[in-house]
């Protein structure tokens, strides 16, 4: 009998078909705990797979027959690891496939916002564009041979070290749980403490992962730390920001910019103040979201999963513990 599998939320064509051959499969885009049927339909499921979908201990009460939940995503703050290790539920994610896409996103932001290429279309667009001078007013800043500081050195931010220092020659220095001997070597990167960081730096960029020590890593202090002629980029999770503190910093001028594809809240509330400000460049959580990369990541999942359900190591499992006699 095909094993029974919960597809929570969007993966792609592909993935899905593969899964379709192996197992027998259920789809939701919203999987409520308050609707009996999906209560009852969890009750056989032996893995979940999508971008995201939250593992409570709550829900593990409902799922005694799971085995594996793969996220398509390198994150996974939405897994309670603790309870899934537990029950011995394998937890995987999407490592690695996606750091050059993320990478190209985030660089791409950090250049839209130095650059005011967002303000410059618009300007264009508009109109606006009557006579062969452009007001200095919307000259942006320079990249190149400035120094940027990564908070979260990973692959995804050593990928992005990797264009700011052979494509625009700049300076790198980073903060992160441990050193990184590959940056150190290959792109001159220099590891300091966080203030030092945040004092010397053109541009900041965070990547580093949601945990209890990121989150609300950067509040007011962290930005009055920072220079007013400073940039300030968020691709890792809104919840790492202060967004209170980051709007009062833009507003009164403590910081230069920013550039945003993650917030605290997804979709972003119309009414945060932050889409009221000029000098805040706003990406929709676009990172990994190319076809190619996404393709790649869905069929990673899949086949994390259903490794995962013919009784094989995962290529990618968090919680290692889970295999231990």
């Amino acid at each position: 009998m095909k094993p029974k599998i919960l597809i929570n939320d969007h993966i792609p064509e592909a993935a899905r078909e593969l899964l379709k051959k192996e197992c027998t499969v259920f789809e939701t885009d919203n999987l409520d705990m308050e609707n009996e049927q999906h209560i009852q339909m969890l009750q056989d499921i032996e893995g979940i797979i999508g971008p995201k979908p939250k593992i409570t201990e709550e829900l593990l009460k409902y799922t005694p027959m799971l085995k594996v939940v793969s996220t398509v995503s390198v994150g996974y703050d939405n897994f309670d690891i603790k309870a899934m290790t537990d029950r011995k539920v394998i937890a995987t994610n999407t490592p690695g496939v996606l750091n050059e896409t993320t990478a190209d996103t985030i660089f791409g932001l950090l250049l839209t916002t130095a650059r005011r290429f967002s303000e410059m279309d618009s300007y264009v667009k508009q109109g606006h564009w009557t006579t062969k001078a452009i007001p200095e007013s919307l000259y942006g800043v320079n990249v190149h041979g400035k120094t940027l500081g990564i908070v979260g050195l990973g692959g995804i931010g050593e990928a992005i070290a990797k264009r700011a220092n052979k494509g625009f020659d700049m300076n790198i220095l980073y903060h992160n749980r441990s050193r990184n001997a590959k940056a150190e070597a290959e792109y001159g990167a220099k590891y300091l403490p966080l203030d030092d960081l945040l004092r010397d730096s053109d541009f900041v960029c965070v990547m580093t992962p949601l945990t209890p020590e990121t989150k609300g890593l950067f509040g007011e202090r962290e930005f009055r730390v920072m220079k007013p002629s400073a940039i300030f980029v968020n691709g890792s999770r809104g919840e790492v920001v202060n967004e209170a503190a980051l709007y009062h910093a833009l507003h009164d001028q403590e910081i230069l910019a920013a550039g945003l594809d993650v917030y605290s809240k997804e979709p972003i509330d119309t009414t945060n103040p932050l889409l009221t400000l000029k000098n805040i460049v706003t990406f929709p959580h676009i990172g990994s979201r190319t076809l190619e990369t996404r393709e790649a990541m869905g069929l990673l999942a899949t086949e994390n999963l259903l490794a995962a359900l013919r009784g094989e190591r995962p290529p990618n499992a968090i919680n290692q513990e889970v295999f231990q006699p």
